[in-house]
């Protein structure tokens, strides 16, 4: 596999190269097969491709993959990356070569995040990585990880709004972007495709792996579960963001956009879905009492009881009540009446990048607050 640094869709005429200098990426021949591109994300606790064919309005995802490999597990204490966590993810990361090679890609990126940016050995780990399976993993700041986040999910925003905070809970680090949606109702504002209008960022040190080593489970639920709480409200003060546009919220003029497995797991379990279904919950709007309810539900569980629930099973159970507590704080210091969920986030605004789209917010029906959701009322 050809190293991330040189992939492109190279070409050898002059011409060709005066079209990807103007636009960003080269123009598609008439009856000429769309490009394939790929997105892969390595997590503190999980590994996940995306692969996409680029459509005239957007992209069409052709292949994915999702592998629980716990890279971060232990980090907190040792300051490295353990041998068993390495070789799970090798492992996986082989299996996204050789589907990007069996579909052709043309153009990836291939990123690391919170573990990798922690380890002492993290440099020594991907120096692997590109010998065992030829993808060369690139290192990104928390920064870019919460801007892409944002691109991945910006057509989620309620418009009608003047601020979206946009929450992505990571396996090692959560992620918080408030979004100015004013710059994106104003016809005269013109958005750079990788810069969309982020006001303020905040990266916490904190998520659901983290915060599970940091506060192990007790038999009493209740004080684990507030003691864990804590933590987070504690954390979010010494990162000096525990004000910023509360104001906004409190006047009702901000709402949450949850982009991560604990909003999306939590979404599911208050449908009563059979399994998980995408399709279901990606664009919902939840209701944030809603979202709380659950989450303290979940905190009250056992592990096996949590892995119970078809949207959780039994790798997400124990590390669910960690995002769970995230949540809740957000909910209680941000008040918004709905958070929007978003199965999405990442991966797609790489893919965005990638392909120099950039998506646009809807417009919503006069009248119309807050868009009701048919799930979101018949699960009432």
């Amino acid at each position: 596999m050809p190293d991330q640094k040189s992939s492109g869709s190279a070409s050898s005429s002059a011409k060709g190269h005066e079209r990807r200098r103007r636009s960003g990426r080269p123009r598609r021949r008439s009856g000429e097969k769309p490009a394939t591109y790929a997105a892969l994300d390595l997590g503190t606790n999980n590994c996940r491709l995306l692969i996409a064919k680029e459509l005239s309005h957007g992209f069409q995802i052709v292949d994915s993959y999702s592998k629980v490999v716990r890279l971060g597990q232990g980090l907190a204490a040792s300051g490295q990356l353990s041998q068993q966590s390495m070789d799970a993810a090798v492992n996986a990361l082989g299996v996204c070569a050789r589907k990007m090679k069996s579909k052709n890609v043309k153009r990836w990126r291939c990123i690391a995040t919170e573990a990798c940016r922690r380890a002492g050995n993290g440099e020594e780990f991907l120096s692997r990585v590109k010998n065992e399976t030829g993808i060369a993993l690139e290192i990104i700041s928390a920064r870019v990880e919460a801007r892409l986040a944002v691109m991945g999910c910006l057509n989620l925003i309620d418009p009608t709004k003047d601020v979206a905070l946009v929450v992505d809970i990571g396996g090692g680090s959560t992620e918080l972007s408030w979004v100015d949606i004013r710059k994106l109702r104003d016809p005269n504002h013109k958005m750079k495709t990788h810069r969309p209008p982020i006001s303020a960022w905040a990266s916490l040190p904190i998520g659901v792996v983290t915060l599970s080593e940091r506060i192990p489970e007790t038999a009493d639920r209740e004080s684990w579960y507030e003691d864990m709480k804590q933590f987070v409200r504690d954390t979010i003060a010494e990162k000096a963001c525990d004000t910023r546009f509360t104001r906004a919220f409190e006047d009702g003029k901000g709402h949450i956009i949850g982009t991560s497995g604990t909003i999306t797991s939590l979404a599911g379990i208050h449908l009563k879905l059979p399994y998980y279904q995408r399709d279901k919950v990606d664009g919902l709007w939840f209701r944030s009492r809603d979202a709380v309810k659950v989450a303290r539900n979940m905190a009250s569980r056992s592990p096996d009881d949590r892995a119970k629930e078809p949207c959780i099973g039994r790798d997400r159970a124990k590390l669910l009540v960690a995002g769970c507590a995230i949540t809740d704080v957000i909910c209680e210091m941000w008040p918004s009446k709905m958070i929007r969920v978003a199965d999405r986030g990442l991966r797609e605004g790489m893919l965005m990048g990638l392909m120099n789209r950039q998506q646009t917010i809807r417009t919503l029906p006069d009248n119309d607050e807050v868009p009701p959701n048919d799930e979101a009322e018949a699960a009432e």
